[in-house]
């Protein structure tokens, strides 16, 4: 008989024999669910010795056809690690979804704050959140010099224009994962299309980077950035524009987050961003208002594809997640405003 409860999709006991036989942890294990829960499924899991490591797992449910692709995450954060950046340390990959229905990897379990609410951000002086805010561009600038060849991720670079492949998939996903109808997605797929900045330039691409993403230690400085799955290869200016979307995002009471927290006292200002961006990399930020356009357009469609889970078994996602649907409509039309703005 199974003993996965599928409000936290894992079975514990098959789980458990497998991590016991191929990372060598020590039983009993004790599994603890993690983060937000929106998409990914995170557990802290510690062993009979008091040690801790991660259990990283795709959704409950329906997913859509190349998203959460457990095995492609574990190597390019194996990568990332040889290339020496500031990503937990890979430690096993199980591709066997008899296991617990779905492939699962396992992580080191790094120390540090993950400032998804006030609540969070508030445990750190002004200074300190400060020094986080420019940490965050700081850590950015890095991943972007990673040399690809040298750490093994070559397989990262596309062919097809960075713009032509995002306009595609996150269309194609709205369509695969949409709860209603809403033309001015479908408008903002022409428009995004038609209006591509050209660029010669390109370096790794997170795909979904920003301050909860990360692990903040007590100083300020990054100790790790989490989440990787939708990594690939673009223009300098997808991750700076995203993050600014989120941080945008993260200072509104009815926003994405539980609570405000870029507004709080300290935080870097949008402006602050930009200008310590154009500082440490070297570059400037002609078109970023194209690029963060872009993003509120992408991440209205991940929290529709968020949403439509919620509905379809609402036991899978954190609490709040009904009313994530409100939201969607919202984040559609602020990427229209930016993208006019930039046009």
């Amino acid at each position: 008989m199974s003993v996965r409860n599928p409000s936290t999709g894992i079975d514990r006991f098959a789980v458990t024999r497998w991590l016991a036989a191929e990372a060598g942890l020590i039983l009993p294990l004790r599994f603890t669910r993690i983060g937000g829960g929106q998409s990914n499924l995170t557990f802290r899991v510690e062993d009979a010795t008091g040690g801790f490591t991660v259990l990283r797992r795709p959704p409950i449910g329906a997913v859509l056809e190349t998203a959460h692709d457990m095995a492609r995450e574990f190597e390019i954060t194996a990568g990332l690690h040889r290339a020496d950046q500031k990503v937990p340390r890979p430690i096993a990959l199980c591709r066997d979804v008899a296991v617990t229905g779905a492939p699962f990897y396992l992580m080191e379990h790094v120390t540090g704050h993950v400032l998804l609410d006030r609540d969070a951000a508030e445990l750190l002086a002004p200074e300190i959140r400060r020094r986080a805010g420019l940490e965050m561009i700081d850590t950015l600038v890095d991943l972007q010099h990673v040399d690809l060849d040298l750490a093994g991720l070559e397989q990262l670079r596309r062919r097809t224009p960075y713009i032509a492949r995002q306009v595609r998939r996150w269309h194609g996903q709205w369509e695969a994962s949409r709860t209603r109808d809403l033309p001015e997605v479908d408008e903002l797929a022409v428009l995004l299309a038609e209006a591509a900045p050209s660029t010669d330039e390109h370096v790794l691409v997170h795909g979904d980077y920003r301050l909860d993403n990360l692990l903040v230690v007590d100083d300020g400085s990054v100790a790790a950035v989490l989440d990787w799955e939708l990594c690939t290869t673009g223009p300098p200016l997808a991750d700076l524009g995203l993050a600014l979307a989120y941080w945008e995002e993260a200072s509104m009471p009815a926003g994405l987050f539980p609570s405000p927290v870029t507004s709080l006292v300290g935080f870097p200002t949008p402006g602050e961003l930009i200008e310590r961006y154009i500082q440490r990399s070297g570059r400037d930020a002609s078109g970023l208002e194209y690029y963060t356009a872009l993003a509120f357009w992408k991440i209205a469609i991940i929290i529709e594809g968020v949403y439509r889970r919620w509905l379809t078994d609402p036991t899978n996602g954190a609490e709040t997640a009904g009313d994530l649907g409100e939201i969607v409509p919202r984040l559609v039309h602020r990427a229209t405003e930016v993208a006019r703005g930039a046009a």
